[in-house]
């Protein structure tokens, strides 16, 4: 006879193990002006579906069921559902939105204005712009703190982080970094921001508390010169382990131990790396690659980049759907 109390365990660990392995793929195709849709644990491209002129930046609501890209071309940021696909609303973005962050709560979202030199707050429940912040010149990199205190601005030209009181959404202090500061990831528990530099070659990791540098990091990759090597996305595992960056042009992501500081390795990966995002459980690890229209698939327990799915032209944003 079967036991049904253990056959009921078993059917409970066959669905937590598919669910555990169900995720989507969203993938900004800046130059196909689409959205590649791909199912990363078979590698395979599912659909690529048209949404606006030169989709760049992208990112999913709270809850999984918003997906919000930047249409540069299109000066807004359309909101799609995330089953459908189906263009659900367009947010007042200001001109040439690139790169953007929604608040942990998903009530707001952060627009770089990079002409502007400003930063533009939507409040997300009436789809409405409520204040436009005044920060360096051409910012592109833009994030929240998990904790809810910070909205990070990166000015390129002015080479500086701005940082803005999340309820004030005044910006009250600046940090000078390196050349051409791109992307800005928080740790989980907010004590540290990581800043990219692409002119510089480097990883600057500043203490959240005082705003000042805790540590400069160069990147050197033998038989690479330094001119390939341009950091842009980063991301930090929750357990703040190590921290990934895309180094562009060098083709490459680099492995950065989080607690030390210091570069563990580097991962060949296709060409001009863009941005990053872990799957949901951070087991693996998915890049744009904008020249090779294709993104890797990196295993992170092994640190070994398993496969190349493309995608389709310039590849560019990323965001991941459990």
């Amino acid at each position: 006879m079967i036991n049904k109390t253990l056959l009921s365990a078993l059917f409970a660990v066959s669905a937590t193990a598919l669910d555990a392995s169900a995720e989507t793929l969203y993938v900004t195709l800046e130059k196909d002006n689409a959205l590649a849709i791909v199912d990363p644990i078979a590698g395979k491209l599912l659909k690529t579906v048209p949404i606006g002129q030169r989709p760049r930046g992208i990112a999913l609501s709270p809850d999984f069921k918003s997906i919000y890209v930047a249409t540069s071309d299109d000066n807004t940021i359309i909101i799609l559902d995330a089953e459908t696909l189906k263009v659900t609303g367009k947010l007042p973005s200001g001109e040439d939105p690139e790169t953007f962050a929604l608040n942990p709560d998903g009530t707001m979202l952060y627009v770089s204005n990079e002409d502007d030199s400003r930063v533009t707050a939507i409040d997300l429940k009436t789809q409405k712009a409520v204040k436009q912040i005044k920060v360096g010149v051409e910012p592109e990199g833009i994030t929240t703190s998990p904790d809810k205190k910070w909205v990070i601005s990166t000015s390129e030209t002015t080479n500086m982080v701005h940082w803005i009181d999340a309820k004030t959404n005044a910006a009250v202090n600046h940090t000078l970094v390196d050349p051409r500061p791109r992307a800005v990831a928080f740790t989980a528990d907010s004590q540290q921001l990581w800043v990219t530099s692409e002119m510089a070659g480097t990883l600057t990791v500043l203490d959240a508390k005082t705003q000042q540098i805790i540590k400069n990091i160069k990147f050197e990759i033998p038989g690479v010169t330094a001119d390939k090597i341009q950091p842009v996305g980063v991301v930090i595992d929750k357990d703040r382990k190590r921290g990934y960056v895309a180094l562009g042009p060098a083709n490459r992501v680099a492995v950065i131990d989080a607690q030390k500081l210091t570069v563990e390795n580097t991962l060949l990966v296709g060409q001009r790396v863009w941005n990053l995002a872990f799957s949901p459980d951070q087991q693996r690890l998915y890049t744009t690659n904008g020249v090779s229209n294709d993104i890797s698939i990196i295993d992170l327990p092994s640190q070994t980049v398993t496969k190349s799915v493309g995608v389709g032209t310039y590849p560019w944003g990323v965001a991941v759907k459990p």
